[in-house]
């Protein structure tokens, strides 16, 4: 049992590492064959497998450890790594994770893993817990830059009344290595909103402006009851805290 104790070390693992661990990939092959059948583990996706609870007979992985492990560059992202940090104002049964890899979406033990394009390594730590996951101030950004295809502004912001601190240091390195002015004006116009409650400075803001673009957009792709924001040359609700305190539905209001 040796081996079982080895592999329930790695919660879940791939097929290379069976090779690593075997010597070869016959003996592998073996193992694997083996061990599914006695129920020691269960295949989540081709080349991939969780090891089982001799105890509890269900997975020793979590969702978060398994979505890390899909590819090499694997990492939590989005909604999904505000649920990791405890941040999300409530749980899905998709976990979105980023990779350069060209990976299908695929279900296990009823949920969906949901891959997405990774932008850049940077901001994403390893958690020494087999997770790999981005940056609180990274999910903020990619969350905003991808509003409209994920979770949508009222979770984006019900999320951010749950965050205690930012550090705007790195919101501006994760800004800086995406590129793109008008997500300076997107990111400024909504954390202002929460910048007592985040610890944000007016420097920040003040970077983000020089860092606009010099065109007039809109916050998300839906046009409906929104003002103009001079400041940020944004068309927007009124206000976004107001719009969360009455419990309005974002989609209905605009």
């Amino acid at each position: 049992m040796d081996l079982y104790k080895e592999l329930a070390r790695l919660r879940c693992f791939s097929y290379a590492d069976m090779v690593q661990l075997c010597g070869s990939e016959k003996a592998a092959d073996w193992q694997i064959k083996t061990y599914l059948n006695r129920g020691y583990i269960e295949r989540v996706r081709r080349n991939l497998y969780v090891v089982i609870s001799m105890e509890t007979e269900q997975p020793i992985a979590n969702r978060f450890q398994i979505a890390s492990q899909v590819t090499q560059d694997a990492c939590i992202s989005h909604h999904s790594a505000f649920e990791y940090y405890g941040y999300a104002n409530q749980v899905f049964y998709e976990v979105y994770f980023s990779t350069c890899k060209n990976v299908r979406p695929f279900t296990y033990d009823g949920i969906e893993y949901i891959p997405l394009p990774k932008t850049s390594a940077i901001e994403i730590p390893d958690m020494n817990n087999g997770v790999r996951v981005t940056s609180l101030e990274r999910t903020v950004i990619d969350s905003i830059f991808n509003m409209d295809k994920i979770a949508g502004l009222e979770e984006i912001l019900r999320c951010l009344e749950l965050i205690p601190s930012l550090n705007e240091k790195k919101l501006l390195t994760v800004l800086k290595a995406y590129g793109k002015k008008q997500l300076y004006q997107k990111v400024g116009y909504i954390l202002e909103f929460y910048k007592e409650d985040l610890s944000l400075s007016q420097d920040f803001f003040l970077k983000c402006i020089s860092c606009s673009s010099s065109s007039k957009t809109y916050l998300t792709q839906e046009i409906g009851e929104n003002i103009f924001h001079p400041k940020w040359l944004l068309y927007a609700p009124k206000d976004l805290k107001q719009l969360i305190n009455k419990g309005v539905d974002y989609d209905d209001v605009i």
